[in-house]
Protein backbone atom coordinates (compact mmCIF):
# COMPACT_ATOMS: atom_id res chain seq x y z
CA UNK A 1 0.00 0.00 0.00
CA UNK A 2 1.28 3.25 -0.96
CA UNK A 3 1.39 5.73 1.93
CA UNK A 4 -0.01 9.30 2.25
CA UNK A 5 2.40 11.79 3.96
CA UNK A 6 -0.32 12.28 7.12
CA UNK A 7 -3.69 10.77 8.79
CA UNK A 8 -5.78 12.66 10.93
CA UNK A 9 -7.63 10.69 12.99
CA UNK A 10 -10.78 12.36 14.50
CA UNK A 11 -13.00 10.33 16.81
CA UNK A 12 -16.70 10.90 16.86
CA UNK A 13 -20.18 10.55 19.02
CA UNK A 14 -22.68 12.71 18.67
CA UNK A 15 -20.84 16.24 17.70
CA UNK A 16 -23.52 17.60 14.98
CA UNK A 17 -23.57 21.23 17.16
CA UNK A 18 -19.56 21.29 16.21
CA UNK A 19 -19.16 19.75 12.71
CA UNK A 20 -19.95 22.46 10.88
CA UNK A 21 -17.82 24.86 12.54
CA UNK A 22 -14.54 22.19 12.60
CA UNK A 23 -15.09 21.33 9.19
CA UNK A 24 -13.94 23.93 7.52
CA UNK A 25 -11.11 25.00 9.61
CA UNK A 26 -9.66 21.36 9.89
CA UNK A 27 -9.77 20.49 6.08
CA UNK A 28 -8.06 23.93 5.20
CA UNK A 29 -5.83 23.40 7.55
CA UNK A 30 -4.73 19.71 6.27
CA UNK A 31 -4.61 20.81 2.51
CA UNK A 32 -2.46 24.01 3.75
CA UNK A 33 0.05 22.22 6.03
CA UNK A 34 0.29 18.59 4.37
CA UNK A 35 0.63 18.97 0.43
CA UNK A 36 2.58 16.09 -0.13
CA UNK A 37 -0.89 13.96 0.90
CA UNK A 38 -3.09 13.40 3.85
CA UNK A 39 -5.90 12.31 4.85
CA UNK A 40 -8.98 12.92 7.72
CA UNK A 41 -10.57 9.71 8.87
CA UNK A 42 -13.49 10.80 11.43
CA UNK A 43 -13.77 7.75 13.13
CA UNK A 44 -17.85 7.38 14.31
CA UNK A 45 -18.29 5.91 17.60
CA UNK A 46 -21.94 4.93 17.13
CA UNK A 47 -23.74 8.44 17.06
CA UNK A 48 -27.46 9.06 17.16
CA UNK A 49 -27.61 12.50 15.29
CA UNK A 50 -26.70 12.73 12.21
CA UNK A 51 -22.94 13.42 12.71
CA UNK A 52 -22.02 11.32 9.87
CA UNK A 53 -24.18 12.96 7.33
CA UNK A 54 -22.69 16.24 8.18
CA UNK A 55 -19.38 14.85 7.17
CA UNK A 56 -19.86 13.26 4.15
CA UNK A 57 -22.04 16.04 2.88
CA UNK A 58 -19.72 18.53 3.34
CA UNK A 59 -18.09 17.05 0.69
CA UNK A 60 -13.97 16.84 1.50
CA UNK A 61 -12.10 14.66 -1.06
CA UNK A 62 -9.70 14.09 1.34
CA UNK A 63 -12.24 13.26 4.36
CA UNK A 64 -14.12 10.09 4.96
CA UNK A 65 -16.31 7.99 7.73
CA UNK A 66 -15.81 5.13 9.37
CA UNK A 67 -19.35 4.11 10.32
CA UNK A 68 -19.85 2.07 13.63
CA UNK A 69 -23.91 0.89 14.45
CA UNK A 70 -22.84 0.69 18.38
CA UNK A 71 -20.82 3.40 20.72
CA UNK A 72 -17.81 1.30 21.75
CA UNK A 73 -16.32 3.73 23.54
CA UNK A 74 -13.57 6.74 22.27
CA UNK A 75 -10.73 4.01 22.54
CA UNK A 76 -12.95 1.78 20.07
CA UNK A 77 -12.98 4.97 17.81
CA UNK A 78 -9.47 5.84 17.82
CA UNK A 79 -8.00 2.41 18.04
CA UNK A 80 -10.40 1.72 14.69
CA UNK A 81 -9.10 4.79 13.06
CA UNK A 82 -5.30 4.52 13.19
CA UNK A 83 -5.58 0.84 12.15
CA UNK A 84 -7.25 2.32 8.95
CA UNK A 85 -5.19 5.06 8.51
CA UNK A 86 -2.75 5.54 5.10
CA UNK A 87 -0.01 8.02 6.57
CA UNK A 88 3.47 7.81 7.44
CA UNK A 89 2.38 9.64 10.45
CA UNK A 90 -0.77 9.23 12.11
CA UNK A 91 -2.18 11.96 14.54
CA UNK A 92 -5.58 11.71 16.34
CA UNK A 93 -7.27 14.61 18.05
CA UNK A 94 -10.18 15.51 19.78
CA UNK A 95 -13.29 16.80 17.35
CA UNK A 96 -13.60 19.66 19.14
CA UNK A 97 -10.28 20.50 18.10
CA UNK A 98 -9.68 21.43 22.05
CA UNK A 99 -5.57 21.61 21.32
CA UNK A 100 -6.12 23.99 17.98
CA UNK A 101 -4.82 22.91 14.24
CA UNK A 102 -1.55 23.97 14.51
CA UNK A 103 -0.56 21.40 17.29
CA UNK A 104 -1.32 18.58 14.17
CA UNK A 105 1.26 19.92 12.19
CA UNK A 106 3.77 20.32 15.48
CA UNK A 107 3.52 17.03 16.27
CA UNK A 108 4.61 15.43 12.44
CA UNK A 109 7.07 17.56 12.52
CA UNK A 110 8.28 16.54 16.18
CA UNK A 111 8.22 12.85 14.72
CA UNK A 112 10.02 14.06 11.71
CA UNK A 113 12.48 15.98 13.18
CA UNK A 114 13.31 13.09 15.83
CA UNK A 115 13.28 9.71 14.01
CA UNK A 116 14.68 7.50 17.39
CA UNK A 117 10.69 8.32 18.62
CA UNK A 118 8.20 6.37 17.04
CA UNK A 119 5.25 8.23 19.21
CA UNK A 120 4.86 11.63 20.70
CA UNK A 121 3.04 12.45 23.68
CA UNK A 122 1.16 16.49 23.37
CA UNK A 123 2.08 17.00 27.53
CA UNK A 124 -0.18 20.09 29.27
CA UNK A 125 2.09 19.34 32.15
CA UNK A 126 4.93 20.88 30.25
CA UNK A 127 3.03 23.72 29.25
CA UNK A 128 2.98 26.58 31.56
CA UNK A 129 -0.72 26.80 30.91
CA UNK A 130 -1.28 23.73 30.09
CA UNK A 131 -4.36 23.04 32.25
CA UNK A 132 -5.60 26.70 31.98
CA UNK A 133 -9.93 26.82 31.99
CA UNK A 134 -9.86 23.52 33.95
CA UNK A 135 -12.33 23.42 36.37
CA UNK A 136 -10.74 22.34 39.97
CA UNK A 137 -12.28 19.47 40.11
CA UNK A 138 -10.80 18.03 36.55
CA UNK A 139 -7.72 19.54 37.60
CA UNK A 140 -7.74 17.43 40.83
CA UNK A 141 -9.00 13.95 39.00
CA UNK A 142 -5.98 14.47 36.82
CA UNK A 143 -3.20 15.05 38.99
CA UNK A 144 -4.62 12.20 40.96
CA UNK A 145 -4.59 9.84 37.89
CA UNK A 146 -1.39 10.91 36.77
CA UNK A 147 0.00 10.27 40.46
CA UNK A 148 -1.87 6.23 40.38
CA UNK A 149 -0.03 5.84 36.98
CA UNK A 150 3.66 6.52 38.16
CA UNK A 151 3.45 4.90 41.36
CA UNK A 152 1.29 1.30 40.31
CA UNK A 153 2.26 1.29 36.82
CA UNK A 154 5.55 3.08 36.81
CA UNK A 155 4.33 5.63 33.95
CA UNK A 156 7.60 8.17 33.36
CA UNK A 157 6.01 10.46 30.80
CA UNK A 158 3.91 13.82 31.98
CA UNK A 159 1.04 13.46 31.17
CA UNK A 160 -0.74 10.46 29.27
CA UNK A 161 -4.04 11.71 29.26
CA UNK A 162 -4.33 14.66 26.62
CA UNK A 163 -5.97 14.33 23.16
CA UNK A 164 -3.24 15.05 20.97
CA UNK A 165 -0.79 12.45 19.97
CA UNK A 166 1.14 11.54 17.51
CA UNK A 167 2.62 7.87 16.01
CA UNK A 168 4.48 6.68 13.22
CA UNK A 169 3.27 4.28 10.69
CA UNK A 170 5.74 1.79 12.54
CA UNK A 171 4.32 2.68 15.61
CA UNK A 172 1.11 2.33 14.90
CA UNK A 173 1.30 -1.00 13.76
CA UNK A 174 3.51 -2.06 17.06
CA UNK A 175 0.83 -0.86 19.03
CA UNK A 176 -3.13 -1.13 18.39
CA UNK A 177 -3.45 -4.46 17.18
CA UNK A 178 -2.64 -5.59 20.34
CA UNK A 179 -4.76 -3.06 22.56
CA UNK A 180 -8.16 -3.61 23.92
CA UNK A 181 -9.16 -1.12 26.26
CA UNK A 182 -12.12 0.74 24.96
CA UNK A 183 -13.13 3.33 26.88
CA UNK A 184 -11.40 5.30 30.08
CA UNK A 185 -7.64 3.42 30.03
CA UNK A 186 -7.38 3.37 26.32
CA UNK A 187 -4.57 5.89 26.21
CA UNK A 188 -2.16 4.62 29.26
CA UNK A 189 -2.98 1.04 27.34
CA UNK A 190 -1.45 2.46 23.91
CA UNK A 191 1.50 4.04 25.91
CA UNK A 192 2.15 0.70 28.12
CA UNK A 193 2.28 -1.44 24.83
CA UNK A 194 4.34 0.78 23.28
CA UNK A 195 7.35 0.06 25.29
CA UNK A 196 6.44 -3.07 25.60
CA UNK A 197 6.79 -3.03 21.96
CA UNK A 198 10.23 -1.16 22.15
CA UNK A 199 9.07 2.11 20.81
CA UNK A 200 10.52 5.81 21.86
CA UNK A 201 7.62 8.03 23.43
CA UNK A 202 8.83 11.53 23.22
CA UNK A 203 6.53 14.67 25.02
CA UNK A 204 5.85 18.03 23.72
CA UNK A 205 4.25 20.75 25.14
CA UNK A 206 0.19 21.38 24.65
CA UNK A 207 -2.05 23.59 25.91
CA UNK A 208 -5.69 23.63 25.79
CA UNK A 209 -7.60 26.36 23.26
CA UNK A 210 -11.15 25.73 23.28
CA UNK A 211 -12.13 24.49 26.36
CA UNK A 212 -15.55 22.54 26.23
CA UNK A 213 -16.36 21.60 29.72
CA UNK A 214 -16.49 17.91 30.58
CA UNK A 215 -18.96 15.99 32.74
CA UNK A 216 -17.26 13.89 35.84
CA UNK A 217 -19.27 11.58 37.36
CA UNK A 218 -16.67 11.02 39.94
CA UNK A 219 -17.55 7.43 41.64
CA UNK A 220 -18.79 5.97 38.20
CA UNK A 221 -16.04 7.32 36.27
CA UNK A 222 -13.35 6.44 39.00
CA UNK A 223 -14.62 2.81 39.40
CA UNK A 224 -14.70 1.83 35.38
CA UNK A 225 -10.80 3.69 35.31
CA UNK A 226 -9.99 1.38 37.97
CA UNK A 227 -11.25 -1.65 36.27
CA UNK A 228 -9.72 -0.59 32.99
CA UNK A 229 -6.25 -0.34 34.76
CA UNK A 230 -6.45 -4.12 35.65
CA UNK A 231 -7.34 -4.98 32.24
CA UNK A 232 -4.10 -3.07 31.09
CA UNK A 233 -1.70 -5.03 33.81
CA UNK A 234 -3.36 -8.31 32.79
CA UNK A 235 -2.65 -7.73 29.24
CA UNK A 236 0.46 -6.62 29.65
CA UNK A 237 1.87 -10.04 31.19
CA UNK A 238 0.62 -11.83 27.73
CA UNK A 239 2.90 -9.11 25.75
CA UNK A 240 6.35 -10.02 25.48
CA UNK A 241 8.84 -7.29 26.49
CA UNK A 242 11.04 -6.11 23.60
CA UNK A 243 14.39 -4.09 23.16
CA UNK A 244 13.72 -0.49 21.69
Amino acid sequence: MERLHTTLVIPMYNESDILPQILPRVCAYMKEAFPDGYEILFSDDGSTDNSVEIVEKYGDPATRVLRSDKNHGKGHAVRRGILAARGKYIVFTDCDLAYGTAVIGRTVAFLSAYPRYGAVIGSRDLHPQGYEGYSLLRRAVSRAYRLLLRLFFGLHLSDSQSGIKGFTAEAAEKIFPLCRIDRYAFDFEAIAVGERRGVHFGEMPVRVIENRPGRIRLVRDSVRMLRDLGRVRQHLKRIPKEKP
